[in-house]
């Protein structure tokens, strides 16, 4: 009877037949987020073990790495630290979510390999799991946020509820162009060299390091930049600032369409993928 099933999930029955099977692992996934959640603690601990810091040795990276740029750019910018500080504390660790996101994404399914030969185990199931990892890390970073938060006196304009949808939109789209990059990686392996030098270049385009008026009468140049509508939903109202209405939509669509193109995608080739590794 497994055999049979077996051979029913790996013969090619048609697109609709296709899509039944991909929205069954999606399912499946879902009662098995604790595994994915497991996997993920168990990825972030493992990389540190030994350690007596642990994961915290990333946090203490990138504080020393926002203090440095902080104060290095607020001079040369000509910028008062109290404004350029947090700006750039909260621009690294959520863009840092965001790029941690997308090109681990891209080892989502090869790193999972042995596990996807051997067990029966749903393939959203290491979506999820990548997704988590990040989220735990940004986890500790947000020790920084909040730091700089409290210091320089933010704390009492963040408005929380709202930066909180705004960091569900930004996992919404972080995590389909993750599994995208997955796919892909899992049958071209440059793809993770790709993503990467996106990534590298994506952070200096996005303001990340510097302000937003710095672009003047070229601030519309943003607007087709979906990593900055990423970062602005969660950055802005914790420094006392509002989104605009159309950012909310842009990224709406953006994971609407984004999760449906790459579901389509998913469910075509789900059958391919333990093949490609």
């Amino acid at each position: 009877m497994e055999t049979a099933t077996h051979m029913l999930r790996t013969g090619r029955r048609g697109p609709l037949f296709e899509f039944q099977m991909a929205a069954r692992d999606l399912r499946a996934s879902t009662g098995r987020l604790d595994l994915a959640w497991s996997l993920a603690w168990h990825d972030v601990t493992s990389r540190y073990r030994g350690s007596i810091l642990g994961p915290f040795w990333i946090t203490l990276s990138m504080g020393l790495m926002v203090l440095g740029i902080g104060v290095v750019y607020a001079n040369l910018f000509g910028i008062a630290l109290h404004d350029f500080l947090p700006l750039v504390a909260l621009g690294i660790v959520f863009f840092g979510t965001i790029s941690g996101t997308v090109t681990e994404g891209c080892d989502t399914f090869v790193h999972a390999a042995g596990m996807l030969s051997q067990t029966s185990l749903p393939m959203f199931t290491f979506v999820w799991r990548t997704i988590f990892r990040n989220i735990i890390n940004l986890g500790h970073h947000l020790v920084i946020v909040v730091g700089v938060l409290i210091y320089y006196g933010y704390w009492r304009v963040a408005n929380v509820p709202v930066a909180a949808i705004g960091l569900v939109f930004l996992v919404l789209n972080a995590g389909w162009i993750s599994m995208l990059a997955g796919i892909a990686s899992a049958r071209f392996r440059d793809i993770p060299q790709i993503v990467q030098s996106v990534m590298q270049f994506a952070i200096f385009v996005t303001p990340v390091f510097w302000p937003v008026n710095r672009l003047g009468k070229h601030l519309f140049v943003l607007q087709m930049n979906p990593f900055f509508h990423m970062l602005e939903a969660v950055r802005e109202p914790l420094m006392g600032g509002s989104v605009a209405p159309h950012t909310y939509l842009y990224l709406a669509l953006m994971a609407a369409v984004g999760w449906g193109v790459t579901f389509a995608i998913f469910a075509q080739i789900r059958r391919r993928i333990v093949h490609y590794l």
